[in-house]
C-alpha cells in the first residue's frame, strides 16, 4: 500500500518507531536515524544480548547513524528529507530547529514534505518543555486509576498502553495527509 512512499525517522525508544513501523509493515521505505549512540531501545536487552524492543520496533527499516550536532551530518539529515514523502520527529519542541532540520528548513527542502512532530504535551503551553512517557500520559488521563489488583490497590501497567496508542494516532493521522 506504501511501496514508493519514504519516510525519514528521527525517533527512538517507543511511540515514534511504532508510528514508523506502521508505515514500514504497509510497504513504506523507512529509514531511522540514530545518534552515535543509538536508539535507548537497543538497551532493553532480552537473553540474547539483543534490544527486544528495538528489534520489535524497528523491523524492516534501513538505518543510518548521524550525529545531528554536527552541520556536515544535519546537511546529510536534509539530503535525506529532500528525498522524503514523510519526516517524523519526537523530540522537545525546538530541538530539530536548534539542530538546522525542523520543519521550516525542512520544507526549504522538500516544498510537500509532511512533517510529524510527535510530542508527550505539544508544541507549546505550560508542560510542552517536559519529557514525557506512558507511565505520565496514562496517570494525566486518568487511565492509570484504572488499573487495579483484586484488592482495590493500584498496580503499574506491564504494557505501554499510552505509547502505541500515541504511535497509533500519528501514523492514522501522516497517512491521512498523504492520501489528502
Amino acid at each position: 500500500m506504501l511501496e514508493g512512499i519514504r519516510v525519514i525517522d528521527f525517533s527512538q525508544y517507543l511511540p515514534g518507531p511504532h508510528t514508523t513501523l506502521r508505515f514500514s509493515d504497509l510497504g513504506a521505505e523507512v529509514i531511522k536515524v540514530e545518534s552515535p549512540l543509538g536508539d535507548p531501545a537497543r538497551g532493553s536487552l532480552d537473553e540474547n544480548g539483543a534490544g527486544y524492543v528495538f528489534l520489535a520496533q524497528n523491523r524492516n527499516k534501513k538505518s543510518i547513524v548521524l550525529n545531528l550536532k554536527n552541520p556536515k551530518d544535519q546537511e546529510i539529515a536534509l539530503n535525506l528529507i529532500a528525498e522524503a514523502d514523510i519526516v517524523l520527529e519526537s523530540f522537545r519542541p525546538g530541538v530539530m530547529n536548534r539542530l538546522g532540520i525542523g520543519y521550516e528548513n525542512a520544507v526549504k527542502v522538500k516544498k510537500d514534505i509532511i512533517y510529524c512532530s510527535l510530542t508527550g504535551y505539544g508544541q507549546t503551553g505550560i508542560m510542552s518543555h517536559l519529557g514525557g512517557h506512558d507511565l505520565n500520559y496514562m496517570s494525566l488521563s486518568g487511565m492509570l486509576s484504572q488499573f487495579k489488583d483484586g484488592n482495590g490497590r493500584p498496580v503499574q501497567p506491564s504494557k505501554t498502553i499510552a505509547d502505541v496508542v500515541g504511535g497509533i494516532s500519528a501514523s492514522e493521522s501522516t497517512l491521512a495527509e498523504l492520501v489528502k
